[in-house]
């Protein structure tokens, strides 16, 4: 465990200092809550209609900022071949820098949804509904922009094939998240139960999925 505690705590601070972190994220968030306003117009019930929906799309875009480099910085300066023979498995490395892309991306990003919801007029049950709901999603979208990273890691400017590759296979996190937050009382549980299971689902077989594109890239 303690390589990968000192993996975890590299990443974290690696992630801190080069762009795409939390603040980059955070700042992309806003934008694109604030732009909704002038392209649905001042129906503050439409907006708060709409606003799981547009915190999901935001969040979603927002997650791919930095995934692209992910392993792509790792794979230039040699360090991915390196993985391949430590001590950890490289599933379980793959598993830790996701996780620590997440802690330092994504979280932040949940924390401050409430507050850009208000930008939107909702109200505090569905502002509620749909923090809870990015909280059990987001990983989701962290490990599966983690094979689309995994599979671009020794391509050049792969950021753009990255996004091709990951947001369908997003799509089904996205329907059971909005799902989950617009339903309210009587329709969340049976589309969040569906939304962490994806997440757990994504957990347990992201890391075999890029661990095996990974092999194949240094081959």
């Amino acid at each position: 465990m303690k390589p990968l505690l000192a993996l975890f705590v590299r990443e974290w601070r690696v992630a801190r200092r080069i762009g795409g972190g939390a603040s980059v994220g955070a700042v992309f968030f806003l934008i694109l809550v604030a732009i909704m306003p002038f392209a649905l117009g001042p129906d503050l019930r439409l907006l708060a209609r709409l606003g799981p929906a547009i915190l999901w799309i935001a969040a979603l875009l927002s997650t791919l900022l930095g995934l692209d480099r992910l392993f792509q910085a790792d794979s230039e300066d040699g360090s991915l071949d390196l993985y391949g023979h430590a001590a950890p498995p490289l599933e379980a490395i793959v598993l830790v820098k996701c996780a620590a892309h997440w802690t330092v991306s994504i979280l932040p990003l949940i924390v401050v949804t409430p507050l850009f919801g208000l930008m939107l007029a909702m109200d505090a049950r569905p502002l509620g509904l749909t923090t809870l709901t990015l909280l059990a999603g987001t990983p989701a979208l962290t490990m599966i922009g983690a094979i689309g990273a995994a599979l671009t890691a020794s391509l050049r400017r792969g950021g753009l094939l990255m996004a091709v590759l990951v947001l369908p296979l997003a799509i089904p996190a996205l329907i059971f998240g909005v799902a989950a937050a617009s339903g309210g009382d009587a329709g969340f549980a049976t589309p969040f139960a569906a939304l962490a299971a994806i997440s757990l689902f994504s957990i347990a077989t992201a890391p075999f999925a890029c661990a095996a594109a990974i092999r194949l890239a240094r081959e």
